[in-house]
């Protein structure tokens, strides 16, 4: 009996230390398992799509390194151009400067001779009033002989080879002096023998009057070398077909040493019938001509001082035979 109970207590124990081990083995797994294991970092990277990046990334940059250096190249050329601009304005200011100075010195050179002149002309006065008295008056508006009673005049001049090589510096002059005659027009207009015009930009109308037009005229004459057929009733006929008017008093003056055409008499009738007989019976287009003897002994010489006679003679003018071009 009493060995029984020995056996039940050894029984007993057994199980209760499995049982702790079990619950301690239990107790470890829920300490232990408290979450899921974190992934800090992926071991795998896309290393062919960052090269393919890092590519169109250096392909951009030389891209816009391209175009950064086109401009620059732009922007140089452009400084190149506005620099070359720059100089060629200061050369043309050094040249407007000095032609001023030059300008300057003219304009009291002349005030001087205008003073010298006036005191001159009123000293001539003085003196005429004195011969002729008081109540003198000219009979005609003339002076050597031409009358100068017009208010616009116009220049038709043969700028043929002949005219050009051996007799230009003359008709300079001559061209200085008449204008000399007018103080002062209403209107100026310059063309060659054909009609062409010295001033394009005033083509078929009036040069307005000024000391600064005559210089240029007279200036411009110096290189004014332009296609001529040395007959000058093309330049007649177009300036009284352009410039003709009833209320206007105009003069032409042909500067001329030549006359190409074949029948003067058809010239003289074709002028009659452009500068037409006011009612006064005058016309009103005055012609002058001053004939220039480079051709002299040159049948087609005579033949232009013969029309120049005629056409002077029946259009209220003058003309001028010169012994000389030297």
């Amino acid at each position: 009996m009493i060995r029984r109970r020995e056996l039940e207590e050894i029984g007993l124990s057994f199980l209760d230390v499995i049982c702790c081990g079990f619950g301690a083995i239990i107790l470890l797994l829920m300490i232990v398992k408290i979450a899921e294991p974190i992934v800090l970092e992926d071991p795998t990277v896309d290393l062919e799509g960052l090269v393919a990046q890092k590519r169109d990334s250096l392909h951009a940059i030389q891209g816009q390194t391209r175009q950064l250096v086109r401009q620059i190249s732009d922007r140089e050329r452009q400084l190149l151009g506005e620099l070359a601009e720059l100089a060629r304005v200061e050369e043309e200011l050094s040249e407007v400067l000095a032609q001023y100075l030059a300008t300057e010195e003219d304009a009291d050179r002349q005030v001087a001779e205008l003073s010298s002149l006036g005191r001159a002309k009123q000293s001539l006065s003085e003196e005429m009033e004195r011969l002729l008295g008081l109540e003198f008056t000219r009979a005609d508006n003339t002076i050597a002989g031409i009358p100068v009673d017009s208010e616009y005049i116009i220049f038709v001049i043969d700028t043929s080879g002949s005219m050009y090589g051996y007799a230009w510096r003359l008709v300079r002059q001559k061209v200085s002096e008449t204008l000399d005659v007018y103080p002062t027009v209403k209107g100026i207009q310059v063309m060659n023998d054909m009609g062409d015009y010295m001033f394009g930009q005033y083509a078929g109308r009036w040069i307005k009057d000024s000391e600064a037009i005559r210089r240029n005229i007279v200036q411009r004459m110096g290189t004014w070398n332009v296609y001529s057929n040395s007959s000058p009733v093309e330049g007649i006929e177009r300036a009284i077909d352009v410039f003709y008017a009833d209320d206007k008093k105009i003069s032409i003056y042909v500067f001329g040493d030549d006359f190409q055409g074949q029948s003067i008499e058809d010239v003289v009738d074709r002028v009659d019938r452009k500068n037409r007989v006011d009612e006064t019976g005058d016309r009103r287009v005055r012609i002058h001509a001053v004939g220039f003897p480079v051709v002299l002994g040159n049948p087609t010489g005579a033949r232009f001082a013969a029309l120049m006679r005629e056409l002077t003679y029946r259009n209220n003018g003058t003309f001028v035979g010169l012994p000389s071009y030297n």
